[in-house]
């Protein structure tokens, strides 16, 4: 079997080093900070502790996929997995307020009509309806098969036209689907809230982001007990289990190549390493962008999807005084105007906090990415905004953490956070695939297909493992 380098320990390069290892390879993680996970991180303070990456799992069939791989024991028993019900509060611009229950349409569309009124849900639902189309007919080229070399045959528009008389309208983007079926101001905004969760704006998503809330409404929304930090440490431990070794404090400087493949990696110290296989997990545009491999005309075969990458900004917040009654792990509280939508987590969690009469919460909101100066200012917003989701929060504010894109950019090498990979008619939102245009070199992780996500990162991991094991002839999971 063959020696392989995996560049950067998130959770897609660790999915794709602990399948390799049972393989029967020899694998060696190069990491340039001083730990694990990537964007799967952990800050804590006098007690409190947060995550400050994802703070919800979604598809978590992949990770239980990952555990019954690669050991003796399942993901159930190596973490804690609950669903979190409801799913999601949300809190509209006019003061509306929504709890959707957790993979439940009947619930959620009797949820929609109470709050609403009568013929919420069924527009819902049927637009679920819909999406479901579009989730079957990209399932597969998407999420569980390698990108093919020639991306057009998933360059195709697959949410359904809607019937005008006897002609279809194409439905090319998310905000045409909210105009044209939910009409309702409150659900466009939760159809909205989906795709920027990911840093989606629905006017520019295509409509086959409707395969979003589909998917979390289907497959339901999940919280690992302890923080998402507890599920990058088990995949952290299955690798050790396996004998992947893990090398922290390494920066890789750049990939050595012979004859046109790739050969090992020269690390910062100026050590060679040779390899049979390099998996690249640390970003892809950082490899691009800082030259690790000299591409041939790089502007033009950097993948597209890194125009559709956007920043996070997160405040961590410590409160004094126990979590009230009726409080919901996640509220999304949607903007108006120049407001930015903001989700606020408040998991319930002995694990983050110092006792139980103290609370830790999360606020996020993707943005554009802003100048650090401008950082307290957003901050303030955000802070504000959760307001409506945490009662009396000014006066419960013990202190707080921003949290800003430029701190992304030092745990994981990119400031920006990638979403999932989508299909269009034009395949504009096609993440780099596996296969780098470098024999030898493969890509897993956010940056590359299937995209951003922790679903989708243990999904790239699979696929790397499989077309190194099983070479050109991999076709995917079955």
């Amino acid at each position: 079997m063959g020696r392989i380098v995996v560049i950067g320990a998130g959770l897609g390069a660790m999915a794709a080093a602990a399948r390799l290892a049972v393989a029967g390879h020899a694998v060696t993680v190069y990491e340039r900070t001083s730990t694990y996970g990537g964007a799967v991180g952990r800050f804590e303070r006098e007690g409190f502790a947060f995550d400050t990456g994802p703070g919800l799992l979604h598809l978590p069939a992949v990770y239980r996929d990952l555990f019954v791989k690669t050991g003796k024991k399942p993901l159930e028993e190596c973490v804690g997995l609950s669903q979190v019900d409801p799913a999601a509060r949300h809190v509209f611009a006019d003061g509306t307020r929504v709890d959707l229950p957790n993979a439940s349409r009947a619930g959620t569309v009797a949820a929609l009509d109470a709050a609403l009124g009568a013929g919420a849900g069924e527009r819902w639902g049927d637009f679920l309806v819909r999406a479901r189309e579009a989730w079957d007919r990209t399932r597969r080229p998407l999420l569980e098969e390698p990108q093919p070399a020639d991306p057009k045959a998933l360059a195709r528009e697959p949410y359904p036209a809607l019937k005008a008389g006897l002609l279809r309208r194409p439905t090319r983007t998310l905000a045409q689907v909210g105009e044209r079926e939910l009409r309702d101001p409150r659900l466009v905004a939760l159809l909205d809230s989906y795709a920027e969760a990911y840093g989606f704006p629905a006017s520019a998503a295509p409509a086959s982001a409707a395969v979003l809330p589909y998917m979390e409404q289907t497959f339901g929304s999940w919280y690992v007990a302890g923080g998402m930090r507890a599920l990058a440490d088990a995949v952290y431990e299955r690798c050790r289990e396996r004998r992947v070794e893990f090398v922290f404090g390494a920066a890789v400087a750049d990939v050595l190549t012979e004859g046109g493949r790739a050969v090992g990696v020269r690390l910062e110290s100026g050590e060679p390493v040779e390899a049979d296989h390099v998996v690249a997990g640390a970003p892809v545009p950082a490899l691009y962008r800082e030259h690790v491999v000299a591409w041939e005309r790089a502007d033009e075969e950097w993948p597209r999807f890194q125009r559709h990458a956007t920043g996070r900004l997160t405040v961590l917040l410590a409160l004094r005084g126990a979590r009230e009654k009726g409080a919901v792990h996640r509220t999304v509280v949607h903007g108006d105007g120049d407001r930015p939508t903001v989700t606020v987590l408040r998991p319930d969690d002995p694990a983050l906090r110092p006792d139980a009469e103290h609370e830790s919460v999360t606020v996020s909101a993707r943005l554009d990415l802003v100048p650090e100066e401008d950082g307290a200012e957003l901050a303030d917003a955000l802070v504000e905004a959760a307001a409506a989701a945490v009662p009396r929060l000014a006066e419960r504010l013990l202190w707080r953490e921003v949290r800003t894109p430029e701190d992304v950019r030092a745990a994981t090498g990119s400031a920006e956070v990638p979403g999932p990979a989508l299909a269009d008619a034009r395949g504009e939102w096609l993440p780099a695939p596996n296969l780098s245009p470098v024999p030898g070199l493969y890509f897993a992780g956010g940056w590359s297909h299937p995209g951003g996500g922790l679903a989708h990162a243990g999904m790239s991991g699979a696929l790397v493992a499989g077309l190194i094991v099983e070479g050109a002839e991999f076709r995917g999971s079955q």
